[in-house]
């Protein structure tokens, strides 16, 4: 009997665990270590922000659902990791011997690397978490009282953008709703060198595209902007040309700022010598084996992944839903294979899918794959892709409680675009 520790209980490591319970046989042992009790849905933050859902419409307690499918669930952060002993060590006292470890811990949100950022020490909010989110639409209830300017974007290093550009546009409609838009200048700011670059070196006409949403919203934009440090209302900002030189300087006042920092890898999985990259995210090869340890996986966020290209400022690449979904498979027969004598042949898809709420309409964005040159380059937006989102976030959070592993993207996105399978 293999037992199978994963660590990280979210959109990676939910869908892992069950994959992994339908594969396997019942004979071999599954552990989720998630950091809370309840999984969040994380792409439905940015409407916990203005208001359009509650906490207990994007999650639900894990252990009844896991449990329900034979798969062992533990709600406890973990703070050591021995790899070379397959021994993980979580911050409650429970100890975990593992035969193989899949890493899904998501990232560790460097405020840190800003000063003056971050809703907890800092003066910016941010949609990264559902508390955050939640903690965001408390400051915006008292923001509606007495509007004024408004700042969203993007750190230096930051590598996950879409969210961004949903928050502004959704901000923007919520506003309008209100009869308040006239009474909020709006600023994007953003470390990536034009609007719709993504950290993807832009996809089809996302930046023709973006741009004109922005100035027919009348939001303004700060790109290849680094921003030096926040104060209470006020936001600094230095603004680089293409080759990294200063180009000028901004102040920027604001009554409320949502800003999303840099990731890093989380600190038990940085500690470890010969897993991580400097920046504390998980090596792995083709296959989502970390080198050095090869009964480790990882998929997601924690994993690293080099930048499409060079920026002025520095950006990161994306880790989006159908990669995640496509990693999370390799590893699933991965595993299977190696319980069988077999060598790992899967390997995950570098391909980026992506549905973006923007108010009342949306944008779909498709890179295949997600570096360039790409067989599939493609942006759009329409009102359906609106509704496209709030389909998914009800079928993925259908998915979780059900205990299914029906790949969502290859299934249904991908076919609701029009684009058949491609071979990453």
């Amino acid at each position: 009997m293999a037992h199978i520790v994963i660590i990280g209980a979210g959109i990676g490591g939910m869908p892992a665990a069950y994959e992994l319970r339908e594969k396997l046989d019942k004979t071999h042992k599954i552990t989720v270590v998630g950091a809370a009790d309840y999984f969040q849905f994380v792409p439905s933050n940015p409407w916990i922000a203005v208001g359009w859902r509650k906490r207990d419409e994007i999650t639900f307690r894990i252990a009844p659902y896991l449990e329900k499918h034979g798969i062992a669930f533990i709600a406890s952060p973990l703070d050591t990791l021995d790899a070379a002993g397959q021994r993980v060590f979580l911050r409650d006292g429970t100890v975990l011997d593992y035969d193989f470890l899949v890493l899904t811990t998501g990232p560790r949100l460097a405020f840190d690397e800003v000063e003056g950022a971050g809703p907890i020490a800092g003066h910016t909010q941010s949609i990264c978490t559902v508390d955050h989110a939640e903690k965001l639409h408390a400051a915006y209830e008292q923001f509606l009282a007495e509007p004024g300017p408004v700042v969203v974007g993007a750190m230096p290093g930051a590598s996950c953008f879409g969210p961004a550009y949903e928050y502004a546009f959704i901000l923007n409609a919520d506003l309008k709703k209100r009869k308040l838009r006239h009474k909020v200048p709006m600023t994007f700011v953003s470390s990536e060198p034009y609007i719709g670059h993504l950290g993807l070196g832009g996809v089809g006409d996302s930046k023709t595209m973006l741009e004109s949403e922005f100035r027919s919203h009348d939001i303004k934009w700060i790109c290849n902007a680094r921003v030096t440090r926040v104060e209470a209302g006020q936001m600094h900002v230095n603004e680089l040309d293409g080759q990294g030189n200063l180009l000028r300087e901004h102040t920027l006042p604001f009554k409320l700022s949502m800003m999303l920092p840099a990731f890093k890898g989380i600190e038990p999985l940085g500690a470890v010598d010969g897993l991580c990259n400097p920046r504390g995210f998980v090596l792995i090869d083709e296959h989502q084996r970390n080198p050095k340890y090869p009964q480790i996986y990882a998929a997601g966020v924690c994993v690293s992944i080099p930048p499409v290209e060079v920026t002025p400022v520095p950006t990161g690449a994306p880790k989006t839903g159908y990669m995640i979904e496509t990693m999370v498979s390799a590893i699933v027969q991965n595993i299977a294979a190696e319980l069988a004598g077999d060598e790992p042949q899967a390997k995950g898809s570098w391909n980026a899918i992506c549905l973006a709420d923007m108010g009342d309409v949306g944008a779909a964005f498709v890179a295949l794959p997600q570096l360039p040159p790409r067989n599939v380059n493609w942006f759009a937006k329409g009102k359906w892709v609106h509704m496209a989102k709030i389909a998914f976030e009800k079928y993925f959070l259908h998915k979780m409680k059900a205990g299914s592993s029906e790949p969502i993207y290859e299934k249904y996105v991908l076919k609701a675009l029009g684009i058949e399978r491609l071979d990453h």
